[in-house]
């Protein structure tokens, strides 16, 4: 039951390795995330050059994308409880035209003129609030329409790596020949994309997987909660990935990063944040072709390479070595995140998955994101 799946059991339920993946079903899910990813990665550069050019300088920055983030932190269980009572797909349908209403105001209210502070974050804090119950389904659905969920997995964390490269690159030449607001504009029309892609994506049913009689929204809550805690596995795992944020990454991406701009210049800082993303693409391509036993005990191991970041820096490396590293460590960290998110994703009943998995989003939201601010990452 919600205790048994031990480390032999995460051996014998393994994925179809069945080819098949890119059906139709699959390749508009593939286009809705990757538009949506895409949009996500452009945001905070947007808000950022148009609270900037409002006149609200450094401060009124902070306080937008801490708007942009503080309410999917503070929602995203509740996400997972809505996504398993109502449907996954229809809660993120809900949310993209929640999002592409939100976001097209806030356009509108930058190209006509200058709006308060509180009508940014207040709209800001609706776009993360929809995101928060967009992101429980994408866990809920992508068991759904691949018979190969770890190949899914990967592909799609390939996706993600190359769009938090290309996000930030193209919203800062589209603000190059356009306006803040233009740009704005131009990203939220990635939200209606992803709504009707979604739309379109009749192999998945609108409402949830079957359930057992009716419960309160309490109830659902607080069997969520028991689902994550029975499976030490998983729970385990999330301790010990916060645990990692606060004493190795957040010091890796604040002070490390810091160094980097510091001793060998801002030029040198964008070449390893590439390498950093060329590593994780090649850690998706790997989760694609490898097969390990244990996926779960193999994508622990994978991030012992995570250790090369830090170390790169702290030695004082050569700037190619440094950039090196951190590509290494970036292969560690995208494999390992195919290998536990397809270990969830196939070891957790369908009705409760949404639940269960939002402990997973909310963990990694906590994530200090590697040069490229408050970008929301599924």
């Amino acid at each position: 039951m919600a205790g048994s799946d031990t480390a032999r059991d995460l051996q014998v339920k393994e994925t179809s390795s069945d080819p098949s993946l890119w059906t139709a079903a699959f390749r508009l899910f593939f286009t809705a995330r990757t538009t949506s990813l895409l949009g996500d990665a452009m945001l905070p550069v947007a808000i950022t050059a148009a609270v900037i050019r409002a006149g609200y300088g450094a401060s009124g920055v902070g306080y937008a994308l801490a708007a942009l983030v503080a309410p999917f932190a503070a929602l995203i269980i509740f996400g997972g409880v809505l996504s398993d009572r109502f449907g996954a797909r229809r809660l993120m349908v809900v949310s993209d035209t929640a999002r592409l209403c939100s976001q097209a105001v806030l356009a509108l209210l930058f190209l006509l003129g200058t709006p308060r502070l509180w009508q940014i974050l207040v709209l800001l804090a609706l776009i993360g609030a929809g995101s928060a119950i967009f992101q429980p389904g994408v866990a809920s659905i992508t068991p759904r329409i691949a018979q190969d969920v770890q190949k899914a997995n990967a592909t799609l964390r390939i996706s993600e790596s190359v769009t938090a490269v290309i996000g930030p690159s193209l919203a800062g030449l589209l603000l190059a020949v356009s306006s803040p607001a233009t740009v704005v504009g131009l990203d939220a029309l990635t939200y209606g994309v992803s709504g009707v892609c979604l739309l379109l994506l009749r192999s998945v049913p609108m409402g949830p997987a079957a359930r057992d009689g009716e419960s309160s929204f309490r109830a659902d809550l607080v069997e969520g909660w028991r689902e994550f805690r029975a499976r030490t596995w998983l729970w385990s795992v999330i301790v010990v990935f916060m645990l990692w944020q606060l004493a190795g990454a957040g010091p890796t991406m604040t002070l490390g990063n810091s160094t980097l701009v510091t001793d060998y210049g801002a030029s040198t800082f964008g070449l390893v944040m590439s390498s950093l993303g060329v590593g994780s693409v090649l850690g998706g391509v790997a989760a694609i072709r490898l097969r390990p036993r244990y996926p779960l005990r193999a994508g622990a191991l994978s991030m012992i390479l995570w250790a090369l970041m830090p170390l790169g820096v702290a030695l004082g490396l050569p700037a190619p070595l440094i950039a090196g590293c951190y590509g290494v460590s970036g292969v560690g960290m995208a494999f390992w995140i195919v290998m536990f998110h397809t270990s969830v994703q196939t070891h957790i009943p369908q009705d409760v998955l949404g639940r269960v998995h939002a402990y997973v989003d909310g963990a990694r939201r906590l994530r200090p994101a590697a040069g490229n601010p408050g970008r929301a990452r599924p």
